[in-house]
C-alpha cells in the first residue's frame, strides 16, 4: 500500500501561482512514476503531467512552459509548481503512483485549485 497526501491547492487569480505538494508514504521501491491529473465537473481525468524515478519528465501540451513538475526522493515528496495560472486550469488536482513491479496504483484525496478573479 502507498499513501498519498497533496496539499497547496487553494483560490488565486488569473495570471498567479500555486504550489501543490504531494507527500508519499508506505511501500514505495524503485522503479516507479509518479503524476499529477486533474478532474473538472462532468469530464474525465486528464494526467497533466509524469516524473519517474530515474527523473524523466512529460507534460501536457496545454502545461508546457507554465507548470513544472519535480520530486525529492529524500523526502518521498512530489511538487507541481503551475504558474501564469488560468480559469481553465481549475480543477481538482490528484497524485498518482504507479509501479509496474508492484502492480500498484494509488491514488490521493485530491486539492482543488480555483483560478478565478
Amino acid at each position: 500500500q502507498v499513501y498519498l497526501v497533496e496539499s497547496g491547492g487553494g483560490l488565486v487569480q488569473p495570471g498567479g501561482a500555486l504550489r501543490l505538494s504531494c507527500a508519499a508514504s508506505g511501500r514505495i521501491f524503485s522503479p516507479h512514476i509518479m503524476a499529477w491529473y486533474r478532474q473538472t465537473p462532468g469530464k474525465e481525468r486528464e494526467w497533466v503531467a509524469t516524473i519517474s524515478t530515474g527523473g524523466d519528465i512529460n507534460y501536457r501540451d496545454f502545461v508546457k512552459g507554465r507548470f513544472t513538475i519535480s520530486r525529492d526522493n529524500a523526502r518521498n515528496t512530489m511538487y507541481l509548481q503551475m504558474n501564469s495560472l488560468k480559469p481553465e486550469d481549475t480543477a481538482v488536482y490528484y497524485c498518482n503512483y504507479k509501479s509496474r513491479l508492484q502492480n500498484y496504483d494509488f491514488w490521493g484525496q485530491g486539492t482543488q485549485a480555483t483560478v478565478s478573479s
